[in-house]
């Protein structure tokens, strides 16, 4: 398989003029929406297919929609693995929520936070891997209600992970988001996810709705207090492929890769300060 490392961007059908013939080399791999791109065909399939050979790529999905009461499209998981192992990705990547009830919704609904809907989302959770024969991997996301909370999202999210087995996708705006619009520590919720389960990160802009309500819409620049809140995440668990997201208000592709660079400044840092320890250590 083609494992992803360092810094990542979005491939997006509008940025194709951009980004080919040959691909920016700042950046170390891209992520698609599966969605997007089956069924493949004429000129995209082979503008997909020139952009993949020259660098990895994983996937980052849209409509699995793993807390809904709908019966699970297992047709449509299973065009999935056929993408993924088509195309050589190894990490298929969605949402801890949901987006379908009688239809779609066309929108990220929050999952209760309820040891019943982590029993459903697992099943859900282990129905999904069985058929893509490798673990799934979900993002935290952003949410501005929480119906009938049991437990803290902290408590769920782990949960969820610790009984179906899946991987996380740590998405750090929608960490500092919730953060602020929940009221609780942005550290303290990093600090308390398991290291070991972190396959690849996001980070993002967001929009100021109020002092007190962000929202999370991938339409701006990484502000300074989201920067420092990945260094924490590195501190903390050590340094993870991490891509950045931009879907609205996309800006030039030098705009872009200027926020690429600056990941992969960050993970150098954390990468010089683990090999110092280690070093110290061994001495």
């Amino acid at each position: 398989m083609n494992a992803i490392k360092g810094a990542g961007l979005g491939f997006r059908r509008e940025m194709l003029d951009e980004l080919l013939p040959s691909l920016p080399s700042e950046v170390d791999f891209w992520e698609v929406a599966p969605e997007n791109w089956i069924p493949l065909g004429g000129r995209y399939q082979q503008q997909f297919e020139q952009a993949s050979k020259q660098a990895p790529f994983t996937t980052h999905g849209l409509s699995l929609s793993i807390g809904s009461s709908d019966k699970l499209d297992v047709e449509f998981v299973k065009s999935v693995k056929r993408f993924l192992d088509t195309n050589n990705i190894d990490l298929y990547s969605e949402h801890l929520s949901y987006c379908s009830g009688n239809g779609h919704m066309y929108d990220l609904m929050p999952i209760p936070f309820t040891e019943d809907a982590v029993s459903h989302v697992v099943a859900r959770i282990k129905q999904v891997q069985d058929i893509i024969e490798r673990p799934l991997v979900l993002e935290n996301v952003s949410y501005y209600i929480a119906p009938g909370q049991e437990m803290t999202e902290l408590e769920f999210t782990n949960a969820v992970i610790q009984e179906s087995g899946c991987l996380m996708l740590l998405d750090v705006n929608n960490v500092y988001v919730n953060s602020i619009n929940h009221k609780y520590d942005a550290r303290q919720f990093i600090e308390g996810l398991p290291s070991n389960k972190i396959v690849y990160g996001h980070i993002a802009g967001h929009y100021d709705e109020a002092e007190d309500l962000k929202v999370d819409t991938h339409g701006a620049d990484v502000i300074e207090p989201v920067w420092k809140l990945l260094e924490h995440a590195y501190a903390t668990h050590g340094v993870f492929p991490t891509l950045l997201e931009r879907d609205f208000n996309i800006p030039s592709i030098d705009t872009l890769l200027s926020e690429v660079r600056r990941i992969k400044q960050i993970q150098e840092q954390f990468v010089s300060v683990d090999v110092t320890a280690l070093n110290g250590s061994v001495a």
